[in-house]
């Protein structure tokens, strides 16, 4: 049987007689779930290097060793892809997701995933992991992205995001010239009953908010930078559009406009932006290492359809200048 790195922890001498399973609650913060696994191990838990009950009482100095059985994912399908990484060791991988690319295998979409790119990609390495993202971007949102390499690292982070400690900033496009150089949505958001894959704002929703902070205004459109306290679905989108602003490109919450007579979403009218998507990009990604215990910041650089569509808005600015 073959183990993942161990996580290990020696004993103090102020913590001279706690049980084995206080430690392993409280030091190395392993949930119920995960520790009811590792008891199932033949390795997963030992003291100096012998299996132990977990309610044992430790002594100073005791080595305290938690070993995870290696995992692969058989279910998915290996395939070359391009990966943008900006950040790898034992136990966790950050990319920088390419708009369009969906993160993991759905219904209809089996291959030409992220996860099927970084399945091979191990395997081309000679590891075995299971792919096991920690938080998830819409196929259409490009970014950094956090992949954890055993069930550990990701049920540490899942816990630094359910207690809003990640920090996770986006870069976006958005139609009109935003009055306030800097906001908050605090919005309520659940499903459209009329269309459950769109979200909207309700009352009787879920609690959601979104910080902003204008970067730049164009004559007819404004990049923001956000912040996310709460992870709901679409939530950057929904907000905006709330707000009025809706991202340029977006297909489910943008724009609509008539042209030769019909109706259609500016997301449609790629010659207007150079955008083929909604033009939002997941810039900066911090998190406190599940097993350094540093804090840790990613920055993914803006993508080149978003730098053009850019240069697109500030050209627009200078025809709206000479005009003048």
């Amino acid at each position: 049987m073959s183990y993942y790195k161990p996580l290990e922890y020696i004993v103090p001498d102020e913590e001279d007689g706690f049980v084995l399973r206080t430690i392993l609650q409280k030091r190395l913060m392993i949930s119920r779930k995960l520790m009811s696994r590792l008891k199932l191990t033949e390795q997963g838990i030992t003291v100096n290097g012998e299996r132990k009950y977990i309610n044992v009482k430790l002594h100073a100095g005791d080595r305290i060793a938690v070993r995870m059985e290696m995992e692969t994912s058989d279910d998915i399908l290996p395939q070359p892809m391009a990966l943008d990484i900006l950040y790898e060791d034992e136990e966790l991988l950050v990319l920088n997701k390419e708009a369009g690319v969906i993160v993991h295998p759905t219904h209809g979409h089996y291959t030409e995933t992220l996860a099927n790119g970084v399945v091979h990609y191990w395997l081309q390495k000679g590891e075995s992991f299971r792919f096991r993202p920690v938080h998830r971007l819409d196929q259409e949102t490009s970014g950094a992205l956090a992949v954890a390499k055993n069930p550990y690292v990701h049920q540490q982070i899942s816990e630094q995001m359910q207690a809003h400690q990640l920090k996770k900033e986006y870069i976006a496009l958005v139609h009109g010239r935003l009055p306030d150089d800097e906001g908050t949505v605090d919005a309520p958001i659940d499903r459209d009953p009329e269309s459950p894959h769109i979200r909207i704002v309700t009352p009787s929703g879920y609690s959601a908010v979104t910080h902003y902070r204008v970067e730049q205004r164009f004559a007819a459109a404004t990049m923001v930078r956000l912040w996310l306290e709460t992870g709901r679905t679409h939530q950057i989108r929904v907000h905006m559009k709330h707000l009025g602003y809706p991202l340029i490109g977006d297909k489910l919450y943008g724009l609509y406009r008539t042209v030769a007579g019909e109706t259609v979403s500016d997301a449609n009218l790629e010659a207007d932006y150079g955008l083929s998507r909604h033009a939002l990009h997941a810039s900066v990604l911090g998190l406190t290492h599940p097993v350094s215990k540093a804090w840790m910041e990613f920055t993914a650089p803006l993508p080149e359809d978003m730098r053009q569509c850019i240069e697109r808005l500030q050209s627009q600015n200078d025809d709206a200048a000479q005009d003048v």
